[in-house]
């Protein structure tokens, strides 16, 4: 929807009526003030309701679009417009736990909409003594561990995808499709 041509929207600061009292009766003046008007009408309402197209909750999806490009949140055409606005909401929230185990279960969980569950972690090992023997060498695979969540299926490939996406390059992730939450082993 354009919001440059909206039939029929009123102004709320009409310019014939700003104009000098010796224009006010002048049928022209009148006339060629409304024209302006018209232009300027969507102009003004835009202006008026600026907070609500900078709150990704009711702005016009155009503009939700736009305000997913400039915080960096994803955008998916083919989301659902409640989903869209939602990761837009919650963009910085999910980019402060970019690379987390918890960064990864949620953004499985809003835009797949699937449960998940991360275990391993990545090959790093440590000792807090120095000069002491560093422990056995882990696997340093990670093993996401998704089932149904918003809807009864799971699409593996998409799972498989963003998880791809959104594991540091130098971590070997597998993806596990489970028909619903794991057991207690191995957690």
């Amino acid at each position: 929807m354009s919001r440059a041509a909206v039939p029929g929207l009123p102004s709320r600061h009409p310019i014939g009526h700003l104009l000098p009292a010796l224009y006010a009766d002048d049928d022209f003046a009148q006339r060629f003030t409304a024209g302006l008007d018209t232009v300027l009408a969507p102009v003004f309402a835009t202006l008026d309701n600026l907070p609500a197209y900078l709150d990704p909750r009711v702005a016009p999806l155009d503009f939700v679009v736009w305000l997913a490009s400039w915080v960096g949140a994803a955008d998916d055409p083919e989301w659902p417009v409640e989903l869209r606005r939602e990761a837009v909401v919650r963009a910085l929230e999910l980019h402060r736990w970019r690379g987390t185990r918890r960064g990864l279960v949620e953004r499985l969980r809003l835009t797949l909409g699937v449960n998940a569950d991360v275990v391993g972690d990545g090959g790093a090992v440590w000792s807090r003594t120095a000069g002491a023997v560093l422990p056995p060498e882990p696997s340093g695979e990670v093993v996401v561990r998704v089932w149904p969540g918003r809807d009864p299926e799971v699409d593996g490939r998409r799972v498989r995808e963003l998880v791809r996406s959104l594991c540091p390059v130098h971590v070997s992730c597998r993806v596990e499709v489970l028909p619903g939450p794991p057991t207690g082993e191995g957690r």
